[in-house]
């Protein structure tokens, strides 16, 4: 599997989204949370007719009233897929495109859903406690440019022998896996895990150098 090319973190053009962050008083760059964890939720448009758990601090919003916020829990639902996650989104969040903390942990995901993708300034993904089997799912995740951490633990993926190495090397950008941090050393040895899957390709390179 190709490398993903590297995005650069720092210093690069944002959308505005950290200083348009600032709503929360301090409490941290992402806004309060909005929190629709425990809600029995089947679908993600359920939210449209519920109202987020009551958090330490109230949620801003705009004079439209939708939420000033770039974080959303929906982990402890019954979610199988996000169908309608961007209509959603639209209809709550001021600034919907900025979402940058999202927790889909303990549902029922089988499948990493295409939108996802859509959410570009996405830093955080919290996906354990699902039911994902097939490592090629985290593919799709190498095109979010600022992702950084990611949880995957309790999905049956786990338990593939090169699970942490292919997500090292989908997403080599991340810094986070299942809470533990990626090392200096892991990326090494995910170089030398690629470089045996890809022999051909390693010699190619080093007649060419």
């Amino acid at each position: 599997m190709p490398m993903v090319s590297m995005v650069t973190l720092l210093g690069s053009a944002r959308t505005g989204v950290t200083q348009k962050l600032r709503w929360s008083g301090g409490w941290n760059m992402f806004g309060s949370p909005v929190d629709f964890s425990f809600r029995e939720l089947n679908t993600v448009s359920d939210m449209l007719s519920d109202e987020p758990n009551p958090g330490t601090r109230p949620l801003k919003r705009d004079s439209e009233q939708k939420i000033l916020s770039a974080t959303l829990r929906l982990n402890n639902n019954f979610l199988s897929d996000l169908t309608g996650l961007m209509d959603t989104l639209s209809a709550l969040y001021a600034e919907p495109m900025s979402l940058a903390w999202l927790d889909l942990s303990f549902n029922e995901f089988q499948h990493i859903h295409p939108v996802l993708t859509q959410l570009k300034e996405l830093r955080l993904l919290y996906l354990h406690g699902n039911r994902i089997c097939k490592l090629s799912e985290v593919d799709k995740l190498a095109a979010l440019p600022f992702l950084h951490t990611i949880t995957l633990h309790g999905n049956p993926i786990v338990t593939e022998r090169d699970y942490r190495a292919h997500l090292i090397a989908t997403l080599p950008r991340v810094k986070m896996i299942d809470f533990s941090a990626v090392t200096k050393q892991e990326r090494e040895l995910t170089s030398v895990w690629q470089r045996s899957r890809n022999p051909c390709k390693s010699i190619g390179h080093s007649k060419v150098d």
